[in-house]
Formats: C-alpha cells, sequence, structure tokens
C-alpha cells in the first residue's frame, strides 16, 4: 500500500496502485466504504483486461487517516483525490466513482478537465437530498450519530458491507451524509452533462427502476446495466462490473 500527506485533508492518504497495462484507472468508493475493501476482486478479475488500477481509501476511510477537524464535504474530497493524481503525476487516466463516489468522482473530472479520459459512475448522487442511507444518517445531529446511531447501525449491518463500515471514522460517515443531503452548486448532474470527456451512467438491474436513468437517457447518456445486481455491484457482480468498465474504456 502507498501513502503520500494530502495537504487539503491534513493527513495521510493510502491507496493500491495495482499493476497492469494501459492508461490507470482511479477508483473512488461510496459512503462508509473503502476501495481497498471494495475493488481488489473485481480489478483482478480477467474481464478487466489487466489493467493498472489505483485503489484510493478517502480520508476517514479504510486505511487512510480521520482526522477530526477534516470536512469531508464531497468537494474536499475531490480535492483530495486531484491532489493524489498531481502527486502521482498522471497526465490522463480514467475514472470511476461509485454511490457518493460518483459523486465525487464527477466533481473531480470537472476540476481535471482533459486529463480525464472518460468518467464512468455507478448509482451517484446527482441532486441534493441525499439517498435513504444518507438521509437516515444526517437526519441525526453529529453527536448522536457519534454517540448512538453509527453503534446501531453496525449492530444491524448483516452484509460483506459492515466488515467496511467499521473502517470508516463515525464523525466522516455523518459529515459525508450530510454533504450529500446538502448537495453543491452547480449540482452533480449539471457538471456530469458538462463534461467534454465520454461519460458512462451504471446501474444495477435490481436498482431499477429509477428517475435519473430514464432522465439521463432521455439527454444521451450512455447507460450500462449490472444483472443480478443492486446498489452493492462492486461484490454482488464484480465479474460483470469489471467487464463493463472495461467496455467503456477504448485506449
Amino acid at each position: 500500500m502507498n501513502s503520500f500527506y494530502s495537504q487539503q485533508a491534513g493527513c495521510t492518504v493510502r491507496w493500491h496502485d495495482l499493476p497492469g497495462s494501459g492508461e490507470p484507472v482511479v477508483f473512488i468508493h461510496g459512503l462508509g466504504c473503502a476501495s481497498s475493501y471494495e475493488y481488489p476482486r473485481g480489478v483482478r478479475d480477467l474481464q478487466f483486461g489487466a489493467r493498472r488500477a489505483i485503489l484510493i481509501d478517502l480520508p476517514g476511510s479504510g486505511y487512510s487517516d480521520k482526522p477530526e477537524h477534516y470536512s469531508y464535504h464531497t468537494t474536499d474530497q475531490a480535492r483530495v483525490v486531484a491532489e493524489l493524481i498531481d502527486h502521482l503525476e498522471l497526465d490522463t487516466f480514467w475514472l470511476y466513482g461509485h454511490s457518493m463516489g460518483g459523486s465525487i468522482a464527477i466533481e473531480t473530472a470537472a476540476m481535471l478537465g482533459t486529463r480525464v479520459k472518460g468518467l464512468m459512475v455507478s448509482e451517484p448522487n446527482f441532486h441534493a437530498g441525499g439517498g435513504m442511507f444518507s438521509r437516515s444518517i444526517a437526519a441525526q445531529t453529529e453527536q448522536q450519530f457519534l454517540e448512538q446511531g453509527y453503534d446501531a447501525m453496525l449492530s444491524a449491518e448483516t452484509s460483506a458491507w459492515a466488515g467496511c463500515l467499521q473502517s470508516n471514522a463515525p464523525y466522516a460517515v455523518w459529515r459525508g451524509a450530510k454533504s450529500l443531503v446538502e448537495g453543491v452548486m452547480p449540482v452533480w448532474e449539471t457538471q456530469f452533462l458538462s463534461l467534454s470527456c465520454p461519460v458512462t451512467l451504471i446501474f444495477g438491474e435490481h436498482s431499477l427502476p429509477d428517475d435519473d436513468v430514464d432522465n439521463l437517457k432521455q439527454k444521451g447518456v450512455e447507460v450500462k446495466i449490472i444483472p443480478a445486481a443492486g446498489h452493492s455491484m462492486s461484490w454482488e457482480n464484480p465479474s460483470a462490473l469489471a467487464q463493463t468498465l472495461a467496455g467503456c474504456m477504448t485506449e
């Protein structure tokens, strides 16, 4: 695992740089997740095509540091990703983000412009208001979530996600959720549609129907569906996700 000190977050950020061919693919995870936990299986799938993959654990998550002073806002997290990409001296790269990580990836792509060869996002937040999960967290005060909500959520979780959630700082989870509920301006959808690079929206079959899919299809966005998977597609059907991502990338 690699590390660098982020001036933006004021902490050490860690990532995996898994060797492979072609332009690297930078992976950004969602709320309560970590790329080091979610993506190794998919990027080592034969369907992924032995590409170089950079798996970032955002501040507050996984193996990265978890400073209490940091905002954990999506825009600040995007700045950390951009800071890492500058640190790695990547002139061009592909970018993938899931859920909250999709929103962060959209902001990162807007910051880095033509360096991004293409952006793939799976079930991101496109508008303020959050999803059911982030809304339930942000409905509590930060203190309530720290004292009771986080432990209750962890105790109730029976899926594989529980292992990842416990690697996240509770205050990072709450502040990330609050950021999704508050949104950004311009909204993530507007930023997504204004990007100059190719963009793809990915959804799990079990997450359909969804208004974002119908809306963005009408606006000309390419949509890919992962079969036999819902929101947690990286472990529900990692091979299909790997194949879909590989199909989005052309040198």
